[in-house]
């Protein structure tokens, strides 16, 4: 792999991605996006006030497909309904997910027109390529989350859990997201990475800056500054890559790439994507799920009981609070030719978005889907880990956590209530929580 930068030991810690983003709309209110079409759900109000539900399912009556003309991303085809997901995602020499021709976001690729005497900046990475490349990288970090692996590395999650809950405050309100959601996803992924423990928090750091889209629409500024973070993240790893590489092969992610002849010989920028994809999907996804499930338990008090009365609901309910939350509510494909998609005319380069959080409310799948069902028969449906051959490298991963984590609240007969402030994160990507102060009690 080339050269990075330098060995350094100092690295920024602040500000966080989210306080940086509303101090710039602060100081300038007219750089916010404007959002002028009714069924533009990329806009992040509709998120952080949980409003979006019946937006989806009003687009789901009138059809799965949905052109957006205008909105700060670009045009756009919104795919609402679940069938119509699952097709997409199942053509994907038709739908392209490669970062040459858009990625996995919403976000713009800038035309090399407007690039002027500019260098490019793309990160490429496997979840954003098309087959053969996507194939042999995918391959390299597989190992990391088959069965085996999950065996051996559950008696550590299931004792760094159980420590965690242990330690929590009783009597008073405290934030579920800083005392148990961010600590145990950050710590897995440190142990993934084989990463150095005192430095875990930078995990967290990067993760945030990296895969918040609205960043990208705060101007040049706010971009450097995204950029330079993700620079540092860069040079951290690329150090224990110069370690790692002269140790003997261990079961670590950066271990497995350096042995790869599909990764070990990644440009910088392809090094930085990998690191966006498996940092951001290992630590927003599995942290948001596990503050969505105690506030959802809260919301709907029936389950919880059901919860409290019989824990052999706990796997199943594990994929049903996977679906509730859908912690990533979008991916996006670009058309590769022209063609038509249930009745709509998509052209070549046509970018096409699908919406997951709608896929996994979608009525004709799942009944009473707005509400959590922890027996659900059909829970497993879900789309939140996607489909075909970009499902989430990681989901029996983050299925273990959370299994752990339900497991270990029962066995400690607790229950969280919701008793305070609750702040949603507000963004057309993550789905998940900054904020939720709750208090504890016993069944």
């Amino acid at each position: 792999m080339a050269t990075l930068a330098p060995e350094r030991t100092e690295w920024t810690r602040s500000p966080k991605a989210h306080e940086a983003l509303q101090k710039h709309f602060d100081d300038h209110p007219e750089a916010k996006p404007s959002h002028p079409e009714k069924y533009d759900t990329s806009r992040s109000d509709i998120y952080v006030d949980n409003t979006w539900p019946p937006i989806f399912a009003e687009m789901r009556k009138e059809g799965p497909l949905h052109y957006i003309k205008e909105s700060p991303f670009g045009p756009y085809w919104s795919v609402v309904g679940h069938k119509a997901i699952q097709h997409v995602e199942a053509l994907p020499e038709l739908f392209s997910s490669s970062w040459e021709h858009g990625g996995i976001t919403i976000l713009e690729r800038v035309d090399d027109e407007d690039m002027a005497d500019e260098e490019r900046f793309e990160l490429p990475m496997f979840i954003a390529m098309d087959r053969p490349k996507h194939t042999g990288q995918r391959r390299t970090v597989a190992p990391a989350f088959n069965p085996g692996e999950m065996k051996r590395m559950e008696g550590e999650i299931r004792q760094r859990t159980g420590e965690c809950l242990d330690s929590l405050p009783k009597g008073e309100v405290f934030n579920w997201v800083d005392k148990v959601s961010i600590p145990l996803t950050t710590g897995m992924l440190a142990i993934l990475f084989d990463f150095p423990w005192e430095d875990r928090d930078l995990l967290t750091f990067w993760s945030d800056w990296s895969g918040d889209t609205e960043l990208m629409l705060a101007g040049p500024e706010m971009e450097e500054t995204r950029r330079g973070i993700q620079m540092e993240m860069a040079a951290y790893f690329q150090q224990l890559w110069a370690k790692k590489s002269q140790e003997e092969p261990g079961a670590d992610l950066i271990s497995m790439m350096i042995h790869s002849p599909a990764m070990n010989q990644m440009s910088p920028q392809e090094f930085m994507g990998n690191l966006v994809l498996l940092i951001v999907g290992g630590n927003d996804t599995t942290r948001n799920t596990m503050s969505g499930i105690v506030h959802a338990l809260d919301k709907f008090p029936d389950q919880r009981k059901l919860f409290e009365q019989n824990p052999d609901v706990i796997p199943n309910a594990v994929q049903e609070c996977i679906r509730y939350q859908t912690p990533l509510k979008h991916m996006r494909r670009t058309a590769s030719e022209d063609t038509e998609l249930f009745g709509k005319q998509i052209k070549k380069g046509d970018k096409v978005v699908l919406w997951y959080n709608s896929a996994n409310r979608d009525e004709t799948v799942f009944e009473n889907a707005d509400k959590l069902i922890l027996d659900r028969e059909n829970a497993r449906r879900h789309l939140a880990f996607g489909y075909g051959i970009h499902r989430c490298v990681g989901a029996r991963l983050a299925e273990l956590q959370l299994r752990i984590l339900l497991e270990e609240m029962h066995a400690r007969r607790m229950r969280v209530h919701v008793a305070g402030d609750v702040e949603r994160v507000r963004a057309n990507f993550v789905e998940g929580f900054r904020v939720l102060e709750v208090e504890l009690s016993t069944f």
